[in-house]
């Protein structure tokens, strides 16, 4: 067993959960989405960005692009429930919970396309 790849393995699921954690809920409802799931999940598509830095094969290149447009959904999300709240002081409402929900749905794609990519990849190897 290659510990490099379980590792790689964890974390590209992981991210994919923990997005889907936040992304989970009535689009609207501004309790149903917690700022400390969405923190986790920046950190874990960060920390899944930097492992994928290392891989000079072409699915290593998909991979790396799925990873960076996780990361932009999830920063600007991030950045859009950090406006909002702390700099503009408007409070949260359901309109911005709604964008920023959609935002972290457009990460959850990008990682669910990873995660399919890993399979596909362990798929070809064990033939």
């Amino acid at each position: 067993m290659n510990l490099e790849k379980v590792i790689f393995g964890f974390f590209v699921i992981f991210a994919c959960t923990l997005n889907f954690g936040f992304f989970i809920g009535n689009l609207n409802n501004i309790g149903e989405h917690d700022a400390g799931h969405l923190f986790a999940a920046v950190v874990v598509n960060l920390i899944t960005l930097v492992l994928k830095f290392g891989d000079r094969t072409h699915i290593g290149a998909v991979h790396l692009a799925t990873s960076m447009v996780a990361m932009l959904q999830l920063l600007t999300a991030s950045l859009v429930w950090m406006w909002h709240v702390n700099i503009g002081q408007m409070g949260m409402n359901e309109g911005t919970m709604a964008t920023i929900v959609s935002l972290s749905g457009g990460a959850l794609v990008a990682n669910l396309i990873s995660v399919i990519l890993l399979i596909s990849e362990t798929m070809r190897q064990t033939r």
